[in-house]
Order: structure tokens, then sequence, then C-alpha cells
């Protein structure tokens, strides 16, 4: 399961949008504050105190702080879609390579601490379904090829997956436990981080944004 559950949390979501074809990218917002929020809280309750038991305080804060770095340079590249933002040009036919490229590192990266962490799997999978369904909103509706878009999220699917099986395999991983799971640490803060802030639109009050939240910090709380 801890293999399966991200590659059909990806291919069913492309699924979904290619029969159901959902245009607006906004019904998928309190999903997103939900996925945020229940990311943001597993990484608080279960990978922060093991990161700290495992390693140096200061040599795991030093990950998290370049994890965090190192997610805001993908962005760069990726422009947001970690977060449920793509804003590259839908008229173009080109392959989106620079996104491609950085979400599947992101998506790799993401998979090492599933190994010692099996509940994370779970916050993982659902930050996954809607960054999965934007993302193929913007591929269907592009100009790019239907087996392009189909290559892309394929590989997307098994980014994940792949990052579990190095860090079940590889000595690297094995011994570098601490500082790769800091280091995903500052990924998911980012990440999480960004989409509650940005699901506050522009910081006004949402009572059903924030009972979601709520539901996904107590939810992560009693797994």
């Amino acid at each position: 399961m801890t293999y399966l559950l991200p590659i059909l949390g990806v291919l069913l979501s492309f699924a979904f949008v290619y029969i159901a074809k959902p245009k607006n990218k906004e019904h998928f917002k309190l999903l997103l504050a939900f996925s945020g929020a229940f990311l943001l809280a597993l990484t608080v309750f279960e990978l922060l105190p093991a990161a700290y038991a495992a390693a140096d305080a200061k040599t795991v804060g030093v990950f998290i702080m370049f994890g965090i770095l190192f997610q805001i340079f993908l962005e760069f590249f990726s422009k947001g879609a970690e977060h449920g933002h793509v804003h590259l040009n839908n008229e173009k036919s080109a392959f989106p390579w620079l996104l491609f490229l950085s979400i599947c590192i992101h998506s790799l990266l993401e998979g090492f601490p599933i190994e010692k962490h099996d509940t994370i799997i779970y916050g993982i999978l659902i930050h996954k379904i809607p960054i999965a369904i934007i993302l193929s909103i913007f591929l269907l509706g592009s100009k790019i090829k239907l087996s392009n878009a189909l290559f892309f999220i394929i590989l997307f699917s098994l980014m994940t997956p792949l990052g579990s099986y190095i860090a079940a395999n590889f000595d690297f991983a094995i011994q570098y436990y601490a500082p790769i799971t800091a280091l995903v640490i500052g990924l998911f803060l980012h990440i999480s981080t960004v989409i509650l802030f940005e699901s506050s639109e522009g910081h006004k009050f949402n009572l059903r944004k924030l009972l979601v939240i709520i539901v996904g910090i107590t939810i992560a709380y009693f797994l």
C-alpha cells in the first residue's frame, strides 16, 4: 500500500478530470486547505519529534531551513504547482520540462519519510490529490498532447513510491535518515503553510475553511 496509494491517488485524479472535465480550480480550495492543515499537523506531530530525537538539534534545524530554501528554489521552475498553482501558458504545446522536473524532485523527496513513518503516507496522499487534479486540469486544458500529459502524470505518480523504495533499500538513505527527514520537513512546512496562507483569500474570515483546517489537524492528531 505504501507504493500503491500515491500512484492510485494521482492516476485516479487524472481520470476524474478527464471524465468529469471540471473547469474551475476554485472548487478545490477547501480540499487544498484540508490537505495543508493535515500535512502540517502530521509533520509537527510525527516527523519533527522523530528527526530531533535522531540527530543533533542544530543539524536538524539547518536541514529544515535548507529544505524550506530548496522548495522555494524548486518553485521558481514549478511556478507553485506543489501548492495548487500553475501559472504556465496553456496555449503552448511544448512539454513543460521545468515544471515536470521540479515537481518530480519534490515528489521523490517526500517519499523518503514514509519508510519509517507510515502515517505520513495519508498526509502525502491527501496533499497529492488536489495537486494532481489541478495539474490535470492544466494539462488537459492546454495544447499539450494527451500522450505527453499521460507521460507527465504517470511518471509524477511514480516519484513518491520511488523515494520510499530508495529510503528502504539504499545505505546512504538509511545512514542519513535524520538530515534527509529534516530536509523533507522543510519542504512540507513551506508547502503546507503556503497553502494555508493562500486559502485565507486576502485574510478574510472564512468559517468553512477554518472548520476544514481544524478537522485536518484533529484527524492528524489521532492517527
